[in-house]
């Protein structure tokens, strides 16, 4: 298996984010990608630093005014604001916005949903090349691997079209499904980070090609809180192509993986032609969420689930925070492929 990461990912380091009021250091480090990818390695993978696929990653999923503000708004803010730090939305849109907002502060407030994702010297460089490392992974995939690894740093499954939130800022679960239709018809995505995969559900709710699939703790208890209702099954011709299973907070190994037979018999009766897997490892334990109880038993399961679809497959780093047993969780979860 290829995993596909480069050092440039690493440059995203906001220091901080405001979480409950109050400044705390980061939670989406720069060292969890180290961990990552050597675990990885220890795992059996093969490193690949992806190709610089440019814009072309990223503009099929995002629009071009949001890629723009991605990429030059920190500049802009700093001219307007004065402020030497990362950029952090102060002002939100009410309901539906009939203006966009010729302000960068507007303009934040427009395409970043929250605190948790402020954009620093560096971000965009690494936020592209993570997209890129989803893209190769679907190439490869594509040319003939029956997997591969993105190591994306930092994640995506929370970015949708125009807005980034929760860690995420280009979806990179929609960078490898797009890539893979360049090709083929019908796509499957299956999200197992431990909080809802909103950003694919907003991508892919009206498209009957491609099913997604999350599973994750109730949103009523946890970001992103204002989707992952059962009842969400998509709209018009996808009707039935989106599904959502919430689980009570302390889920552990028997009903998550109970909960895993439900979404692959859904996989399998969608007949794919590939499989995107959202491979969060916030499930754990051990994770500093901690909203689940997986063990690192629970993630080798998890992987031989899915492995047993037998489905091209590419796999997309989201989250997974900073803990002793991280990497061990990884290679658990790898091996079923090997």
């Amino acid at each position: 298996m290829k995993v596909f990461y480069c050092e440039s990912q690493r440059e995203h380091d906001p220091g901080s984010f405001v979480v409950h009021g109050r400044a705390t250091v980061y939670t989406e480090q720069p060292a969890r990608a180290d961990v990552l990818h050597a675990a990885a390695l220890a795992a059996g993978c093969v490193a690949h630093v992806p190709d610089d696929f440019g814009l072309s990653s990223v503009e099929p999923v995002h629009t071009a005014r949001y890629l723009d503000f991605l990429r030059d708004g920190l500049d802009t803010w700093r001219r307007a604001t004065g402020v030497a730090g990362p950029m952090v939305p102060s002002f939100h849109p009410f309901g539906e916005a009939s203006v966009y907002p010729d302000s960068i502060v507007g303009r934040c407030g427009f395409h970043v949903a929250d605190t948790t994702s402020p954009i620093s010297d560096g971000s965009w460089r690494a936020i592209l090349r993570s997209a890129h490392a989803a893209h190769h992974a679907a190439r490869a995939v594509l040319d003939g691997d029956a997997v591969a690894y993105a190591l994306c740093r930092p994640p995506g499954h929370h970015a949708e079209r125009e807005r980034a939130g929760g860690f995420c800022y280009v979806n990179n679960v929609a960078v490898a499904v797009e890539q893979l239709r360049t090709r083929l018809r019908r796509i499957a995505i299956v999200d197992v980070d431990v909080h809802h995969g909103n950003g694919q559900q907003s991508i892919y709710y009206a498209d009957p090609g491609v099913l997604t699939i999350s599973l994750h703790v109730d949103p009523a208890a946890a970001y992103p809180f204002f989707s992952g209702g059962k009842h969400e099954f998509g709209t018009g011709a996808a009707l039935g192509c989106n599904r959502n299973y919430p689980m009570p907070k302390g889920t552990a190994d028997d009903v998550y993986l109970t909960t895993l037979d439900a979404a692959c018999a859904e996989i399998a009766g969608f007949a794919p032609d590939a499989l995107v897997v959202a491979l969060g490892l916030d499930a754990s334990k051990h994770d500093p969420f901690a909203y689940f109880q997986i063990t690192q038993s629970g993630f080798a399961r998890i992987g031989a689930r899915l492995a047993s679809l037998h489905l091209p497959t590419v796999l997309v780093q989201e989250g997974g925070y900073l803990a002793p047993e991280l990497g061990e969780n990884l290679r658990s979860f790898l091996r079923a492929w090997f």
